[in-house]
């Protein structure tokens, strides 16, 4: 009997840590029309945001200062991981070990990704590998704070502690650490959390909740500036 009610009780617990919702942080509406639009992309199990460079590099602060000394392009992919596993290149099937490391042992440093890209987002991945995200100017402003409460230090110019060759790629120090509990795709959640989108926190080890979550926020969008009809 004691048994069978703990039981009962640990589904429980798992029941509801996998449906617990974060709602979106409440952004006021703004008094202007103008959005800014970036893109979810996802390759199947990472996550990164592609954001406008002159959005950016117009709102200044420690990210649009970084972003102001990478090499040209139009987009900004931002990405956030543990700072060995995923600066390194080298093949997937060689670098297990390395990868069971960073989910498992506590406190791994991490850096945050600053790509800069030319082509157009939509060309870098196929149609449900990617996802839209019309954000008001408040809203960016908060996914972007956000970004940057991940850097080390977070209210001064960013530190670069990694490159590769060949690459325009940057990778600068968070102040954030990488692990099982915290994932690549749990930092994208919440930065997008912070822009306004709901999450579900323990799902969102997956790239497809997060991709989901995305686009639930668009189809409402979409639903509210929709024509009524007659």
């Amino acid at each position: 009997m004691r048994l069978a009610l703990l039981l009962a009780v640990l589904i429980g617990v798992i029941a509801a840590l996998l449906t617990w919702t974060r709602p979106g942080a409440p952004v006021p509406d703004a008094a202007t029309d103008e959005t800014i639009v970036v893109y979810l992309l996802d390759n199947g199990f990472h996550t990164d945001l592609a954001v406008p460079r002159a959005a950016l590099e117009r709102r200044g602060g420690p990210l649009g200062r970084a972003v102001e000394a990478l090499a040209p392009g139009d987009w900004i992919l931002i990405g956030w991981g543990d700072a060995t596993f995923y600066v390194d290149q080298s093949p997937i099937a060689d670098r297990l070990p390395d990868g069971a490391r960073a989910f498992f042992r506590p406190g791994n440093p991490a850096v945050l990704m600053l790509d800069p890209e030319r082509r157009d987002p939509r060309t870098l991945h196929p149609e449900d590998g990617r996802a839209v995200l019309t954000l008001s100017p408040t809203a960016f402003d908060r996914m972007v704070a956000r970004v940057e409460r991940s850097l080390e230090p977070s209210n001064a110019a960013p530190r670069l502690v990694a490159a590769r060759p060949g690459d325009d790629a940057r990778f600068f120090a968070s102040r954030e650490t990488f692990s099982i509990l915290h994932l690549c795709n749990h930092w994208t959640a919440n930065v997008l959390n912070a822009g306004g989108v709901a999450i579900r926190p323990v799902r969102s080890v997956f790239s497809g909740e997060v991709m989901q979550a995305t686009r639930k926020v668009e189809q409402e969008r979409k639903l509210d500036i929709a024509p009524a009809r007659a």
